[in-house]
């Protein structure tokens, strides 16, 4: 059986809502990779990881020394946070669903910043 239409209009703004975040969250990545680790990382349109401490001795970034699937696994444990508040079954507007969406970026991604800084040894 279809949903009614009511509920399939008010699912499109949630939907817009999640792939805005998660296109904020693939431009906005490598800076909040530089951000975090003060690492070189820029811009994606500025050189990316071009000035990354990975391309020098010593310690190296976190993000950036991990894997294309590991970079993809971090960036995923950002994004899934996001799909579940842009979905959350709440009767917000969209302009509130949106803010929480984008919020819920620096909030996850402090959680596998922290954890492979501290794991790597990155701050010592």
């Amino acid at each position: 059986m279809a949903a009614p239409e009511s509920e399939t209009v008010r699912v499109w703004p949630k939907i817009l809502i999640a792939i805005a975040a998660a296109a904020v969250s693939f431009v906005l990545f490598i800076n909040y990779c530089g951000l975090v680790y003060q690492c070189g990382c820029t811009w994606l349109w500025a050189g990316a990881a071009d000035h990354c401490n990975i391309h020098s001795a010593g310690r190296h970034c976190p993000w950036c020394a991990l894997s294309q699937t590991g970079q993809h696994l971090v960036l995923l444990s950002i994004i899934i946070p996001q799909l579940v508040v842009s979905f959350w079954p709440a009767a917000w507007f969209w302009p509130k669903r949106l803010f929480l969406t984008l919020l819920a970026f620096p909030i996850a991604g402090l959680i596998p910043a922290i954890t492979l800084g501290l794991w790597t040894g990155y701050w010592n």
